[in-house]
């Protein structure tokens, strides 16, 4: 987990400490032409090994502080970068593949509403994510037989065949809420008793493996797409968020059934399905997350909330998560996990 970010002579004249909180959600706040995101970007480059990146900003030194002791350095002496690892009074220098293992970092900056198509132009972020959530679905729904041949090489009783039915048939009952479920072969009974298990014991085993292997493949993804649609559904007025039988993430207006198409939405409502399926489909867990002005195109309700959905993927994840915001509302009354950018200048 990172603990400290510190930078110096940060445009050549801003020194930075920015101790983070002692949890899984930290609040950056601060006025506009901080340095804020300039930080919070430099931080996700150095992660990510996008030292291009880094290089062309100026600042003369910065140190990620991890809790395990470590201290990554990063020098910049006009465009030329020295990094290194630093644990033990030990120094190792590090390079691109060296960064990007030592944690899973994501930004989610203020500019998501566009992703470049590879040609040179911008397209709308939210036709490729619920694209890309679609055509995820759909692949769960087509992928619903189960392996027979798949074997642990374990030796179970029959106590330990019948609790790991009891475990699938509960992930696989909220795998169904998600859109999709395995096909169970004919000829089997799911949840099989006691008495079925012990009567073929050969044939159960294989069906309780494959359904562990697909609920091992497909309960994170589930768990993922429930929790999604329970938080924008919670958000959004008038309107439910839901999958279709094709796959694809739709609206309906609450009163009249109007079939609402998510590329109509307004760019608030649009927002909160960008960051949330960022959040849930694109980061690992234990990923550290930065979310790069959540206010943009809020109503002040909506920032006032975002904190505490953020933070339930946090714990749900288990991710460390820095929020960069100039609004308090978003922070609302959580400014005991506030820290509060103050530039000291360089001499």
């Amino acid at each position: 987990m990172l603990t400290k970010i510190s930078v110096s002579e940060l445009f050549n004249e801003i020194d930075y400490d920015i101790t983070l909180m002692d949890g899984q959600l930290t609040y950056l706040h601060a006025q506009n032409g901080f340095g804020k995101s300039t930080v919070m970007r430099l931080v996700y480059n150095i992660l990510r090994g996008n030292l291009e990146d880094v290089r062309m900003v100026p600042f003369k030194r910065l140190d990620l502080y991890f809790d395990d002791g470590s201290d990554l350095i990063v020098e910049n002496h006009n465009q030329e970068l020295t990094v290194q690892m630093s644990k033990n009074e030990l120094e190792e220098p590090m390079d691109e593949d060296d960064l990007t293992a030592i944690m899973d970092c994501v930004y989610i900056g203020p500019e998501r509403m566009y992703l470049p198509d590879g040609m040179g132009h911008l397209v709308p972020s939210i036709e490729i994510y619920m694209k890309e959530l679609s055509d995820s679905i759909r692949q769960a729904i087509a992928d619903s037989e189960l392996d027979p041949e798949y074997d642990d090489g374990k030796d179970y009783s029959d106590a330990d065949l019948e609790q790991m039915f009891k475990n699938a048939e509960a992930k696989v009952n909220f795998i169904r809420q998600a859109g999709f479920q395995p096909t169970i072969p004919s000829g089997y009974r799911f949840p099989p008793n006691r008495y079925e298990i012990g009567e073929n014991k050969a044939k159960y085993r294989r069906l309780a493996l494959a359904m562990k292997k697909y609920v091992d493949r497909y309960y994170r993804f589930a768990e993922s797409i429930v929790v999604y649609l329970d938080i924008v559904n919670t958000l959004y007025v008038n309107k439910t968020v839901e999958i279709n039988d094709k796959g694809f993430p739709q609206a309906k207006m609450d009163r009249s059934g109007t079939i609402i198409p998510i590329s109509k939405f307004s760019s608030g409502e649009k927002q909160i399905l960008i960051m949330f399926y960022l959040l849930l489909f694109k980061a690992n867990n234990g990923s550290l997350v930065i979310v790069d002005e959540p206010e943009v195109s809020l109503h002040v309700s909506w920032q006032q909330q975002l904190g505490k959905y953020i933070g339930d993927v946090a714990r749900i994840r288990e991710m460390q998560v820095i929020i960069s915001t100039h609004s308090p509302s978003v922070i609302h009354d959580d400014w005991d996990k506030t820290v509060e950018l103050c530039a000291a200048r360089t001499n």
